[in-house]
């Protein structure tokens, strides 16, 4: 429910307020944390001026702000947080058009987690006896299901291959390899699991991505693999691109990874820009 009294303010009570919002419209909660974050940002923005209620010219004032010192896209991002907050409050007059980006058609190759250091850091977990991080691995590498999808990793799943996932108000079914499925129920005999989500902490309850995430930093370090790509998404991406090297299907690719819009999973399948330069090269049209 809107709430009048907040109409163009930034305050505590407005921002839990707020977070129930979100929360009812069934955010994820790294969704809620993130755009929080944001508009405590703008708030703080605010405060630098000395006021805590904001106008239109105040809001392009804060855009710039961005555009100046954050890359477009997480200016971008920051921008999509306070206009669904504006929403929230119901003054949508305040809202901002976001920059416009041309499509990046190739990755960053510092960014790019490969195959071979992809088993390197299952490696790396198998010699810390963290098997449970070594079966996260090749659960996200080899399905290439969302973090936030790996509570529907159950053992129930592997008795029929297929995992069942509701997520973003979305209901779809991730595919397990059978080669996945074997390693997952002799790790789960080992480790006395027989029954419910599979990853799961010594107290029973999901992992947290922030401590997933903290692990797999060090696996990166143990590993010798830049922490710039050791990131529970990346690995989704290894597992498009990887996919889609092989079989040459974006459409049952978009299906796999759970997109309803071609584009995005076009975005997951995007090289570095070291093959097509070579694809220039043989064009031989630069004579000296």
């Amino acid at each position: 429910m809107k709430e009048s009294k907040f109409r163009n303010s930034v305050t505590e009570e407005a921002l839990i307020q707020y977070e129930r919002y979100l929360k009812d419209g069934e955010k994820s909660r790294a969704t809620v944390e993130k755009y929080l974050r944001d508009v405590r940002k703008f708030w703080d923005y605010l405060g630098e001026w000395g006021v805590q209620e904001f106008d239109k010219e105040q809001v392009l004032e804060y855009k710039r702000y961005l555009n100046e010192h954050y890359k477009t896209t997480s200016a971008n991002s920051m921008l999509a947080a306070i206009n669904s907050f504006f929403e929230y409050l119901g003054c949508e007059e305040y809202k901002v058009k976001l920059f416009k980006i041309q499509r990046v058609q190739f990755c960053e190759p510092e960014k790019e987690l490969t195959e071979k250091e992809y088993g390197r850091l299952v490696q790396a977990a198998e010699r810390k006896g963290d098997s449970r991080m070594s079966m996260l691995l090749q659960t996200i590498g080899s399905t290439g299901i969302r973090i936030s999808e790996l509570r529907f990793i159950t053992v129930e799943s592997l008795e029929h291959g297929r995992a069942e996932i509701y997520n973003k108000g979305k209901s779809r079914v991730a595919l397990l390899p059978a080669e996945l499925v074997k390693v997952l129920k002799k790790y789960c005999r080992r480790m006395g699991i027989t029954g419910g989500s599979i990853f799961i902490t010594r107290n029973g309850r999901p992992m947290d991505r922030s401590n997933i995430n903290k692990k797999m930093k060090e696996l990166g370090r143990e590993a010798g693999v830049d922490e710039r790509k050791v990131f529970p998404h990346n690995f989704r991406h290894l597992f498009a691109r990887t996919f889609y090297r092989i079989e040459k299907d974006v459409v049952r690719l978009m299906d796999l990874l759970g997109h309803s819009n071609i584009n995005t999973t076009r975005i997951y399948t995007a090289g570095t820009e070291s093959q097509p330069r070579r694809q220039l090269s043989r064009m031989k049209l630069v004579f000296g």
